[in-house]
């Protein structure tokens, strides 16, 4: 959920079918601000409190780079 103080831009942000505003997601299932053949932020310096608390290395960090891995989310671009 993005916050009022989050300053992304429209094109990559969506509103939940909660009426929340949210980061957009790409039919790969990745956030659309994500590049995936660097696996980085394309807005990293101007990310939403959200993924500023997210953190890097971390467990979830760890699982989500291990599902990207995997044979099936080799598919994902």
């Amino acid at each position: 959920m993005l916050m009022p103080e989050d300053r992304i831009p429209a094109h990559l942000t969506t509103t939940s079918p909660e009426g929340l505003l949210v980061m957009a997601r790409g039919e790969d299932g990745w956030c659309t601000a994500l590049d995936p053949l660097r696996m980085n932020c394309t807005i990293y310096d101007q990310r939403p409190d959200t993924c500023r608390r997210f953190v890097m290395d971390g467990t979830y960090c760890r699982a989500a780079r291990k599902d990207y891995q995997q044979p099936q989310a080799a598919l994902l671009p």
